[in-house]
């Protein structure tokens, strides 16, 4: 199985902090959306190139990167990229 594959099979475990909602959100530019929905949704879009380096994952697609923590499923952050 690669990376994007064993991610996506355990996408029930994805959750964040209350500190990582407010901090995705800031970064992203969300407002109402619901930052660990919108997260999920990046990862399962079938262009996203999710990679393993240390203890994360990152799922990166056109602008937007999301770190991902390997062992706890935790959303460390995400980003817009430029």
């Amino acid at each position: 199985m690669n990376e994007k594959e064993i991610l996506l099979s355990n996408l029930d475990r994805i959750h964040t902090t209350e500190m990582g909602i407010e901090r995705i959100k800031k970064n992203l530019g969300l407002i109402d959306e619901d930052a660990v929905e919108y997260c999920i949704k990046i990862i399962k879009d079938k262009d996203c190139i999710v990679t393993k380096k240390g203890k994360n994952w990152y799922a990166k697609l056109r602008n937007c990167e999301i770190t991902v923590n390997r062992n706890s499923y935790t959303i460390i952050t995400a980003h817009k990229k430029n």
